[in-house]
């Protein structure tokens, strides 16, 4: 079981970030929370928690001075910051004391998700089995259960979900699982029937079919929201693939 500690000084924030997820379905089994910098770092060294969600202001302290500290300790805690001030200057900070993602308030669903999913999967190798919900059980784009497929295969889907509006093709995720592309891709490719480009050209295919059906934004931004840098090539695909044009789905 995952152990999980959030940092934040405003008590509603801390409530609201332990129901922001169904933690339990992640494996999570144990959830603490801490409204100041010392509390912190006490917390956390008891605990050793897997993830930390760190609020960037702490009173009149800093939640990267925080992840500072701990660091030193050597935990094996991945930190996400959180924050409500859209500054790069915070942004830059996070990363530099190795926070995993940045993220602003209030902190949504759609978007804490994949995260920790990300984190789960690759760094804590837990599996699929662990961060699907009942209606989530059923991969969108290969049909068929997540717990039919391995372990290695539904760390790659995971990934694709956490990455698919990025730059991410089979070489980047070779490299963040130390393996070789092309015998990663055999494998993908024997137990899937689909190249890993094929998969992740139909999940952002997917992708933009809902943000076209569901929001009122631009052909052409949901098509670079999805990872498709060349617009004409996404019509093209799109249309290939759905056998009409996006603008035809959205009427």
């Amino acid at each position: 079981m995952y152990k999980l500690l959030i940092v934040d000084d405003e008590p509603q924030i801390l409530e609201g970030m332990k129901y922001t997820l169904n933690w339990a379905k992640y494996g999570v089994g144990q959830i603490e929370t801490a409204l100041s910098y010392r509390e912190a770092v006490e917390k956390a060294v008891k605990m050793k928690p897997d993830i930390a969600l760190v609020d960037v202001c702490i009173g009149d302290k800093r939640g990267y001075d925080v992840i500072n500290e701990l660091n030193v300790l050597h935990l094996k805690t991945i930190y996400i910051m959180i924050s409500g001030f859209n500054e790069f200057h915070y942004a830059q900070e996070a990363i530099r004391c190795g926070a995993r993602d940045y993220l602003l308030k209030p902190v949504e669903r759609e978007k804490l998700q994949p995260i920790v999913e990300k984190i789960i999967v690759q760094d804590l190798h837990g599996t699929i089995e662990n961060v699907s919900s009942t209606e989530q059980e059923i991969d969108p784009v290969l049909g068929v259960r997540y717990d039919q497929l391995s372990n290695l295969t539904n760390r790659i889907l995971v990934m694709v979900k956490a990455e698919y509006n990025q730059n991410i093709n089979l070489k980047t995720v070779a490299d963040k699982f130390k393996m070789n592309s092309t015998y990663l891709g055999q494998i993908f490719l024997k137990e899937t029937h689909l190249k890993f480009s094929e998969y992740l050209m139909v999940y952002r295919l997917q992708c933009a079919r809902d943000k076209i059906l569901n929001t009122d934004e631009k052909i052409t931004h949901i098509a670079c929201a999805v990872g498709f840098s060349n617009p004409n090539y996404f019509y093209s695909r799109f249309h290939d693939y759905f056998n009409l044009s996006p603008m035809n789905l959205r009427e």
